[in-house]
């Protein structure tokens, strides 16, 4: 199952508004999703049943989500499970 992990750069005091909404879209591991400090404001974990379904979430739903600004996906090559 591709997984990837998706750095979230969002508006400034926007972080719990967009933390609400990324968890509601499917693919996003609720539990798995945080505000975090650093460059970053949010690290979510995307799973999806393909490749191509994983792009589309990534591209489609977490990046058009209101007050996104930025995103950067790291795509697991090697799950330890």
């Amino acid at each position: 199952m591709p997984t990837a992990f998706v750095l979230i750069n969002t508006e400034i005091g926007s972080e719990s508004d967009v933390l609400k909404e990324l968890k509601k879209v499917e693919g996003v591991e609720e539990n798995e999703t945080s505000a975090v400090y650093g460059v970053y404001d949010i690290v979510a974990r995307v799973s999806a049943d393909t490749m191509d379904k994983l792009k589309e979430i990534v591209t489609w739903r977490i990046r058009k989500l209101d007050k996104v600004r930025s995103t950067l996906t790291m795509i697991v090559v090697e799950d330890k499970q």
